[in-house]
C-alpha cells in the first residue's frame, strides 16, 4: 500500500502524542478522520493537519469512556474514509497516587479511561477491521504498566491491564488480518505530564511520533519509544518487591 493511500482513525487526536503522529501522517498525504472530546482543539488540529497535506474526511466530538458509541463511531469514519487502514488509539487520564487517594472518583476515571474504555474502543476496532479484512490498530499503553509502583500504582495497574489486553486481542484477531500494536512511552513532555517534577527523560512528543509509524509499518507487536526504556524496564522490572518499596518509586 502506497503511505498515501493511508487511511486513519484518530482517537484522542488532540493529545500530544496523536497530534505529532497525525503531523506525519500529513506529510504522507494520508486520509485522516479525527476523534476528541475538545471541539475547539479538535476544529484547530484539523485546520492544521489540512495545511500540512492531509486529507481530513471528518472529525467527531466524542466522551471515548461511552463504550455505545464506539462501533458508529468506527462505522462513520469509514464511510467518511472509504476504509480503514490504521486506528490510532491515544486518549487517556493521569493522576497520582496522592489524587486517587483523596478522591475515589479520580480513581474510578483513572480505571475506566485508561483501561476498560480504551479496552472496549479496540475490542470495537478489532471487530470493525476484521469484518472488512483487516487492518492495524496502534494503541498507546505505558511503561508505567510494566512494574507496580508507590508513585501512580492505579495507573500502572490500569496501564499493565491494557497492555494485557492488547497482547490477548493480538493473538484472537491476528487469524483475521488485524495487527495490534502496543506503545509503550516513558515520560513524554505532555500537558497530561505538565504537573509532574521534571525529568531528565523526558522527550518531546515529536521523539516518539516516528518511530510509532515505523513500528506500523514493520508490524511490530510492542514498542517501547524511545527505544532506551525497553532497557530501563528490564532493569527495573528485574529488582526485588523489596527494594521497589524503599526506593518509592
Amino acid at each position: 500500500m502506497d503511505e498515501r493511500d493511508r487511511k486513519v482513525v484518530v482517537f484522542g487526536a488532540t493529545s500530544a502524542i496523536a497530534e505529532q503522529v497525525a503531523r506525519l501522517l500529513a506529510a504522507e498525504r494520508a486520509a485522516l478522520f479525527l476523534v476528541a472530546r475538545d471541539p475547539a482543539k479538535l476544529a484547530a488540529i484539523a485546520d492544521d493537519l489540512r495545511l500540512r497535506g492531509a486529507a481530513v474526511a471528518g472529525s467527531a466530538v466524542a466522551d471515548l469512556d461511552d463504550d455505545a458509541r464506539h462501533p458508529a463511531l468506527l462505522a462513520a469514519a469509514r464511510a467518511a474514509l472509504g476504509g480503514i487502514d490504521l486506528v490510532l488509539v491515544a486518549h487517556g487520564v493521569l493522576a497520582g497516587s496522592d489524587a486517587c487517594e483523596r478522591d475515589p472518583a479520580v480513581l474510578a476515571q483513572v480505571l475506566r479511561t485508561n483501561f476498560s474504555g480504551a479496552a472496549a474502543l479496540c475490542q470495537a476496532a478489532a471487530l470493525e477491521l476484521a469484518s472488512h479484512g483487516g487492518g492495524t490498530i496502534a494503541a498507546i499503553s505505558s511503561v508505567a504498566g510494566d512494574r507496580g509502583r508507590a508513585s501512580n500504582y492505579a495507573y500502572g495497574a490500569a496501564k499493565a491491564g491494557f497492555s494485557t489486553f492488547l497482547e490477548g486481542l493480538r493473538a484472537r484477531f491476528q487469524a483475521r488480518g488485524v495487527h495490534v500494536l502496543t506503545v509503550k512511552p516513558g515520560r513524554v513532555d505532555t500537558p497530561m505530564t505538565a504537573g509532574l517534577p521534571r525529568s531528565a527523560l523526558s522527550v518531546h512528543p515529536r521523539r516518539v511520533a516516528r518511530p510509532i509509524l515505523r513500528a506500523v509499518d514493520r508490524r511490530r507487536s510492542v514498542v517501547y519509544v524511545p527505544g532506551f526504556w525497553r532497557l530501563i524496564m528490564l532493569v527495573v522490572r528485574s529488582l526485588p518487591e523489596v527494594l521497589m518499596r524503599r526506593l518509592q518509586l
